[in-house]
């Protein structure tokens, strides 16, 4: 019985180690160049108080702490564009990449987030 749980759980891990995508990343100074060059899908997947605080021009907002996020996101995005998430650091939009990867996007997730953003265009 335990050889048999053993035999199954390695098939597990193989399985979904197989089946897991890479995260695709972008540093907020490539990001700030590709604004610069052209009109982006970039998303703020922050909360509405986050946001009062500041944002990356153009972006568009959808909270991942919504319940329908992906049917949100769905809806907003064309999946023929990369998409570029960001969030405050970088954690939730990083399992907002994870999300939109299973739909078949091509996900960036922004690193360092709108802290790092902000650090680095400071006026």
């Amino acid at each position: 019985m335990k050889q048999l749980f053993l035999i199954f759980f390695a098939s597990f891990l193989f399985i979904n180690c197989g089946n897991s995508q890479e995260i695709k990343t972008i540093s907020t100074l490539e990001l700030k160049d590709l604004l610069s060059k052209d009109k982006v899908q970039i998303v703020d997947v922050r909360t509405k108080n986050e946001i009062k605080y500041g944002f990356i021009e153009s972006s568009i907002f959808i909270d991942f702490f919504d319940n329908n996020f992906t049917e949100k996101a769905v809806n907003k995005l064309d999946k023929n564009k990369p998409v570029y998430l960001y969030c405050r650091s970088g954690n939730r939009s990083g399992n907002a990449t994870k999300l939109l990867q299973g739909k078949g996007y091509e996900v960036y997730n922004v690193l360092g987030g709108y802290n790092q953003w902000k650090k680095e265009n400071k006026k």
